[in-house]
């Protein structure tokens, strides 16, 4: 009986040690399958960031769609302002708030004096101030929107640095003498804003 007991706890230990063994062979087994994993999520990780790297090759792409080409720039384009006294010519700048402007004309708009250095219209409408900068000191002869009242505005005399202003274009004419004109015209004129083809 002892010998059948003896027999007995031999096998149980052996059976013991051998899953203990097991358990530290499982566990082995487990780092092993973490290692395999490891590499495998760092793959998932790599393919994250290829895709990543697809998506911003995609939105560089797009972007380079979005971004104006020739046939979209509006450089060396130019406008006429109509009104009783004359006519001025003027020279666009290539950005977001110029193009807008362009997109609306022709235009017939009603201007009047404003604090004896500008003459000024508000729009219905405020233009785009994508990517405008936060102000700018102009020069008499520029032709600038000033976004807080929504109107686009001739300089005919130099002003102080204005936050909210963002140039359009710059009159090509003689300066002076258009200062001259518009300094003179104390009432509302009329003004027709069209392209130049």
């Amino acid at each position: 009986m002892s010998k059948l007991l003896s027999a007995t706890f031999s096998l149980t230990l052996i059976f013991a040690v051998a899953a203990c063994g097991g358990n530290q062979s499982g566990n082995s087994a487990f780092d092993e399958a973490e290692t395999v994993e490891n590499p495998s999520t760092n793959d998932k990780r790599d393919v994250s960031i290829a895709g990543q790297e697809e998506n911003r090759g995609h939105s560089v792409a797009k972007r380079g769609q979005d971004a104006p080409d020739e046939d979209n720039s509006i450089e060396n384009t130019k406008i006429r302002l109509i009104f009783d006294h004359g006519e001025v010519i003027v020279n666009m700048y290539d950005n977001p708030t110029s193009r807008d402007l362009l997109s609306r004309l022709p235009l017939t708009l009603t201007f009047e004096d404003f604090s004896g250095f500008e003459k000024m219209s508000i729009l219905e409408e405020g233009l785009s101030t994508e990517g405008a900068p936060e102000g700018v000191t102009p020069k008499a002869g520029d032709f600038a929107y000033y976004a807080p009242w929504k109107d686009i505005t001739i300089f005919y005399d130099d002003w102080r640095y204005s936050p909210g202003l963002i140039r359009l274009g710059k009159v090509e004419s003689d300066v002076e003498e258009l200062s001259s004109k518009l300094a003179s015209m104390k009432d509302d004129f009329t003004v027709t804003i069209e392209k130049v083809e």
